[in-house]
């Protein structure tokens, strides 16, 4: 599968090395009559990257930047480069590759060259076909071609089918409408009078003809300061209608989109639509904005605020597939161009069709050369939704090539559009593919059933083999856009997917794990259900960071399939030992607890393994004192444990509370009946703090109070969230925790103050979901509060100490993914704290980094951001880590002590004093 509909089954999957590879690998495969697929990123939307026999993957290896030439603006690349990579090694030259498809953070250069691949800039900057200058291509057979211009390097017979062909090259092909993409599209490049120009004439072929080992690609000048204007229309329409008239003022892009995508996002100005639009300078862009006749415009100079609105742009292909209701919504007619003249009217009858049909859909796309993107609530699963998905692409099919267009703008026609093409093209055009395609590919070896000879577009679908149940529908959220396979996260916020940068495998992308899981609920490929040791393999090096969850276009929640599948996975069976150790953490921590052991269990897992874990790393020192038993105990009584009472009862002490508050108490344990003036909120004492770092959670207690919060801790043990249940799959065990978690702390009617985020975010995302029918369960999730949340929500006048120190250190997962971090960043800003934490995931991730086979993943995701991160940091800064993972992690590869932001506050109190 790629980001179609559709699904094939290959026989086998080879990653060659190198170009000799690649030949060895087509000489095999003809000699035994096996079909061959070229695989890039799979980002593919139309099928042409799904096949029977073998297919090669050209990311693995070879993915390399061969060389660059700045003075001749040209690039040597292989076909499983990534264009980011490109992109980030021909900017110090300033230089730009032309070309940029929002995939552009995982697509290949070879899959762009297959699909001739556009992007926003190529109204500015052309098609990938534009932009390559050469190409090495070995056919099916193990022959290998040099290509450029002229006929050096042409397959034996093409120049005489094109000389006998030159009537129907220049009259049958469309004439120069930009964005002809469908069918071989760019074969009127071998006419005499265009220099027979064969690199250009291959680009588009979609795997049909050959593999790309090599290509020289053309390089441009990148814009210096390109400044983005916004411009706003009453709808859609109308936003295309005037896209025609701003294409003499040069833009790079010229983009467009309507309301029911962008759904209220900042910084547009007033409309229904929008059209944005790069300009050179800022110059150029007031010029633009003065002649066009729009209801309002915005001209975005700050680099910050232009990344923030293309990223509203970029996130359109994951966005659209879900309508405004929250239906599913599903490729098929993603990239069907017309002249832009026609744009508008085109639109329109678009519209009244899918209306005709009983479909909708949510149209955007380059407006500037008349091609719209748009994803279509088709269903693809009952015989009548098939049906009536056949019937409409007949139906637009026509209606595109009414208004002079191309039933592919982009993305290729694959096997969703190639059946179509006799309706855009005559048949001598179709005779002359066919003919083009032997030429080269006489077997018939390579992507049989695309472009010529083609499978029914209502063939191979891949939803008609999943059962109708919950977990296939969350399973079949996926659709393939490979967001998950981002290259790196460039050292930003974004953390999905750590375990594929790692490894570079499909299977240990969030993609990859999705597409595993909908062949186990096929069960025909993988044929052992839940038992599946293929799915469990996958699944193990799933760090369940959640990073999906927020990262993914579509919300894929990896880490919760991942607990899903555990649990049927292991449902009778004993389960490894560590599910047993980690997973059962805050139970054998209360026990060690009770018992007063912690230090003859530090001693003893400082000479012994403990059974179940890897060897590879130390484990953490257990606190010899709770944090709740090292709270002041009330007269007569135990510190946290008082009869008859829920928790300790925190109250400021004097001198540190804020101005304007009055004094109150000394630490005192008292009944939480007993009347405040003062806010107050429950310190949630989650395992990690209870146990492991009760440090936090007395530095926590004190700001709060000195916030002139009144802070109540529920007795230690008493409460748990049940994550490490969770994440080994012991979903049962875990409801029970929840359950006895509801009784213990009672009808919650303060704010829920969770120093560790992966907590914060269990109790707000899984108790809820696996106590839905608890109406207790949405109220604990509904009063949660991170540290920094609920000092700047129930404390908004404070003023946290200036502690005036560079910070470095990590962003937890789960606060990326679920919680969010503006508070926290609002709160170390107040405080003086200045720099970024790392994004992306430190690799311990609770139990992941302490079991057997990790310890490499998780390194590895450690060197990502937040080794370097650690190592550039001077002596004077300051470490910040929430998450005890995090924490853990950084001492035991950085060497270094990090500290929750609470302690880093604390601090700052102490010496305020």
């Amino acid at each position: 599968m790629d980001a179609s509909n559709y699904r094939r089954v290959p026989v086998g999957v080879v990653a060659p090395r190198d170009a000799e590879d690649v030949a060895a690998a087509l000489r095999v495969c003809a000699a035994a009559g096996v079909p061959v697929v070229p695989r890039g990123g799979g980002t593919s939307i139309a099928g042409q990257a799904t096949g029977t026999g073998v297919v090669l993957d050209l990311t693995r290896y070879m993915n390399a930047l061969v060389s660059v030439d700045p003075a001749a603006r040209t690039a040597v690349v292989q076909p499983g480069l990534v264009l980011d990579r490109l992109q980030d090694a021909v900017r110090r030259y300033g230089l730009t590759f032309g070309p940029d498809p929002s995939t552009h953070s995982r697509c290949t250069l070879g899959g762009m060259i297959g699909n001739n691949a556009c992007g926003a800039h190529s109204v500015a900057w052309g098609t990938t076909a534009d932009n390559v200058a050469e190409l090495a291509v070995t056919a099916y057979g193990g022959a290998t071609h040099r290509l450029g211009t002229g006929w050096s390097g042409a397959p034996q017979g093409l120049r005489e089918l094109v000389e006998g062909n030159l009537a129907v090259l220049r009259t049958g092909m469309g004439g120069g409408f930009s964005r002809r993409i469908s069918g071989y599209g760019g074969l009127d490049a071998l006419l005499p009078e265009r220099g027979a120009q064969l690199a250009r004439a291959f680009c588009g072929s979609e795997g049909t003809l050959g593999v790309v080992t090599e290509a020289v690609v053309r390089l441009v000048e990148a814009p210096r300061a390109p400044v983005l204007a916004v411009l706003g229309y009453a709808d859609e329409s109308a936003a295309a209608d005037a896209a025609a008239g701003l294409l003499p003022y040069r833009p790079l892009t010229l983009e467009g989109m309507a309301e029911d995508l962008v759904r209220g996002a900042a910084g547009l100005p007033r409309g229904g639509a929008w059209l944005f639009v790069e300009m050179r300078d800022e110059a150029a862009a007031r010029e633009l904005v003065r002649g066009a006749d729009a209801l309002d415009a915005v001209v975005v100079t700050d680099p910050a605020g232009r990344r923030a609105l293309w990223r509203i742009r970029e996130d359109a292909a994951g966005t659209a597939t879900r309508l405004p209701g929250g239906e599913m919504a599903w490729p098929g007619w993603e990239d069907c161009a017309v002249p832009p003249a026609r744009l508008g009217a085109y639109l329109r009858e678009f519209r009244a069709l899918l209306a005709a049909h009983g479909l909708r859909g949510s149209p955007y796309g380059h407006f500037g050369e008349g091609c719209v993107h748009v994803r279509i609530d088709f269903d693809l699963v009952s015989p009548a939704g098939v049906a009536r998905f056949r019937a409409f692409s007949g139906d637009l099919a026509d209606l595109v090539v009414a208004h002079g267009g191309s039933l592919s703008g982009e993305h290729g026609d694959g096997q969703a559009r190639a059946e179509l093409l006799p309706r855009m093209y005559g048949p001598e055009v179709i005779r002359l593919f066919g003919a083009y395609k032997d030429v080269w590919d006489p077997a018939g070896g390579m992507n049989p059933g695309m472009l010529v000879r083609p499978a029914r577009l209502d063939e191979n679908l891949r939803f008609a083999v999943l059962p109708a149940t919950p977990f296939a529908g969350e399973v079949a959220r996926c659709v393939g856009v490979a967001k998950c396979r981002t290259a790196d996260v460039g050292g930003g916020p974004g953390v999905m997917c750590p375990s594929y940068r790692a490894t570079g495998e499909e299977q240990h992308s969030t993609r990859g794990r999705a597409r595993l899981l909908h062949e186990m609920l096929a069960g025909e490929i993988v044929r052992d259900g839940w038992r599946s040791a293929e799915v469990a393999e996958a699944l193990d090096l799933c760090l369940s960071c959640k990073g999906c969850l927020s990262d993914c276009p579509v919300g894929v929640d990896m880490a919760t399939y991942k607990s899903q599948f555990l649990h049927h996975h292991w449902s009778g069976r004993i389960r490894p030992l560590a599910h047993y150790a980690l997973g059962g953490l805050p139970a054998w921590l209360r026990l060690i607890a009770a018992l007063r052991m912690a230090g003859v269990v530090n001693a003893a897992s400082r000479l012994l393994p403990v059974p179940g874990l890897t060897r590879e790393r130390g484990l953490p020192e257990l606190a010899r004192v709770p944090f709740t038993r090292s709270l002041p105990a009330p007269p007569g009584g135990t510190p946290g444990r008082s009869p008859g009472e829920f928790g300790a009862r925190v109250r400021a002490e004097p001198g540190s509370r804020p101005q304007g508050t009055a004094p109150t108490a000394t630490l005192t344990a008292t009944p939480t009946a007993t009347p405040t003036a003062t806010p107050t909120v429950i310190l949630w004492p989650d395992t990690f703090t209870e146990y492991l770092a009760p440090e936090a959670g007395r530095a926590a207690a004190r700001v709060l109070r000195a916030a002139g919060l009144t802070v109540t801790v529920p007795r230690g043990g008493t409460v748990c969230c049940a994550l490490t249940y969770v994440s080994t799959g012991r979903l049962d065990r875990a409801r029970k925790v929840l359950h006895r978690t509801l009784t213990a702390i009672g009808d919650v009617r303060a704010p829920v103050v969770v120093l560790e985020p992966s907590c914060a975010a269990a109790l707000r995302t899984d108790l809820p979901a696996l106590l839905p029918d608890d109406p207790r369960a949405a109220r604990l999730a509904a009063a949660v509060r991170t540290f920094a949340e609920a000092l700047e929500e129930y404390a908004p006048n404070w003023r946290p100490p200036r502690l005036d120190r560079a910070v470095a250190g990590q962003t937890h997962c789960h606060q990326h993914a679920v919680l969010g971090d503006a508070a926290d960043r609002r709160l170390r800003e107040r405080a003086g704290l200045v720099g970024e934490l790392s994004g992306g995931c430190c690799g311990l991730a609770g139990n992941f980094g302490f079991e057997p086979g990790h310890h490499e993943v998780s390194v590895a995701c450690a060197e990502e951001q937040l080794l370097p991160s650690l190592r550039a940091a001077g002596p004077d800064v300051l470490i910040q880590a929430d998450g005890y993972s995090c924490r853990t992690q950084i001492a035991q590869l950085g060497g270094v002590r990090a500290r929750h932001l609470a302690e880093l506050l604390e601090e700052g109190l102490t010496a305020d004093l």
